[in-house]
């Protein structure tokens, strides 16, 4: 009971906290900052670039676009295209110019195509030079967790403490409230363990009522039992010694009789 009573204020306090939340301030958006939308001339990198497969003048998969080649005005000049090699392994990175990519988008299907790679000019392709090495696993792992935590950290304990501030009325409202559903649940089961009280009361009685005869003719026979025993106990004859340390008594005997004389030899 207590436990369905607890549990009622916990989501009395959880829509409190939610209700605070959606009463909160409007925050101002500022101006010329964000994008609420996708363009209709505009496209994601990762829908259509990053990932995609680019196809030769024979429609058939010569690599696929890893990374992207921005200027220094942020612009996209170009594409890393990965090519040859197996699951990854012997895998020759090319660059090759955005405007040499033949994009087409036919029927909501988009293709790359790039003709003028064929496999001879790949294979004679130097690998694409970075001027910096990539980001290694491990620190792309550190900027996670470095994500991770500002994100988490930035605004939690502020939403928290405001939150917890603003819900303060809402937190007593509903321990009053599950205060007093408590009470009237203990009120209105009180007479029914009343009567669960006297019905248990009432089989007891009873059944010790029926059980009395059964029990008083138990003990008679318990009782005669034993009498009996004792008296069989107490008119045995005594075969041991009466007190101890006395020597049993041996029977009586009759002295033998002396042998009878016999006739001398001639």
């Amino acid at each position: 009971m207590q436990r369905g009573v607890l549990t009622l204020a916990a989501t009395a306090a959880a829509l409190a906290l939610w209700s605070v939340a959606a009463a909160a301030d409007p925050v101002a958006i500022p101006a010329n900052i964000f994008l609420p939308t996708q363009g209709g001339g505009q496209y994601l990198a990762k829908d259509l670039l990053l990932g995609g497969k680019v196809y030769n003048a024979d429609g058939k998969i010569i690599g696929d676009i890893e990374d992207l080649i921005l200027n220094s005005n942020n612009q996209i000049e170009g594409v890393v295209m990965g090519t040859g090699g197996f699951a990854g392994f012997g895998e020759k990175h090319v660059a090759v110019l955005l405007s040499a990519l033949q994009i087409k988008n036919e029927d909501g299907k988009i293709t790359i195509s790039l003709p003028q790679a064929t496999k001879e000019v790949l294979d004679a392709l130097e690998p694409f030079q970075r001027v910096s090495p990539p980001k290694s696993l491990l620190d792309r792992a550190i900027e996670k967790a470095h994500e991770l935590t500002d994100k988490g950290s930035v605004t939690a304990k502020d939403a928290y403490d405001k939150a917890k501030e603003e819900a303060g009325p809402a937190l007593e409202k509903a321990r009053e409230q599950a205060k007093e559903t408590y009470e009237q649940v203990r009120k209105d089961a009180g007479p029914a363990l009343e009567k669960a009280r006297e019905q248990a009361k009432e089989t007891y009685e009873e059944i010790k009522k029926k059980a009395g005869p059964t029990l008083e003719k138990a003990k008679e026979a318990a009782k005669d039992a034993y009498g009996k025993a004792r008296e069989a106990v107490e008119t045995m004859p005594k075969t041991g010694p009466a007190t101890p340390g006395e020597a049993p008594v041996a029977p009586e005997s009759k002295p033998a009789a002396p042998p009878e004389k016999t006739p001398d030899a001639p």
